[in-house]
């Protein structure tokens, strides 16, 4: 089955030791640990209906999807991208435009102001298991620095694992921003886009 997110991600043969020490620098700057169930994900769980809502209520949805939705699917991509550096996907803070991190999506949505406020109620199941296997990704975070710290590589079963965390992660946010109405698949697997008529890749 099809859905219309798509995301891949390519790690590096070899990790460098002093990205460990960047990233311990930025968890506590932003308090990463404690923000994998606080104001992070709270904060964009809540911004993403508002905006699309604010916006299909005032402008109209054509207008949010042709005007606002690629911004904000910028802003939702540097935010994956920063995700997958945290989660040992990649080794490089993502600066500029995330080479390695590629995510699609096929805008195909047709929101009401009622539909995009519905998401903060119907995202919630996707959310919650998406929850319980951050715990997991967490842990499987350290055991990464670890393998990092001894020879410089991740485990490929870890990161297939944590490249599963970030597709759902963009499905879910795409779906909860009102850019698809596809609910998103609770699963990691990866799958293939096909286009249709009425969708538009941003």
């Amino acid at each position: 089955m099809s859905y219309p997110v798509q995301l891949d991600v390519t790690s590096p043969l070899r990790y460098e030791r002093i990205q460990i020490v960047l990233r311990f620098a930025i968890a506590i700057a932003l308090g990463w640990l404690g923000s994998i169930t606080g104001w992070l994900p709270g904060l964009v769980f809540f911004a993403l209906p508002v905006i699309a809502a604010t916006v299909v209520s005032t402008r109209g949805a054509r207008r949010y999807l042709d005007d606002v939705a690629p911004t904000l699917w910028r802003a939702i991509r540097w935010l994956l991208a920063l995700t997958a550096y945290m989660l040992l996907l990649v080794d490089r803070f993502p600066a500029g435009e995330a080479t390695d991190v590629q995510v699609n999506v096929q805008v195909g949505a047709h929101p009401t102001t009622g539909s995009t406020l519905l998401r903060l109620i119907t995202s919630i199941p996707s959310a919650f298991v998406l929850g319980i296997l951050g715990i997991a990704s967490s842990v499987l975070c350290v055991v990464g620095v670890a393998t990092i710290l001894i020879d410089g590589q991740v485990p490929r079963a870890i990161l297939a694992f944590q490249r599963g965390m970030l597709r759902w992660q963009a499905r879910l946010w795409a779906y909860h921003a009102s850019l698809v109405d596809e609910y998103p698949p609770f699963s990691f697997e990866e799958s293939e886009a096909t286009p249709t008529d009425r969708a538009r890749m941003i």
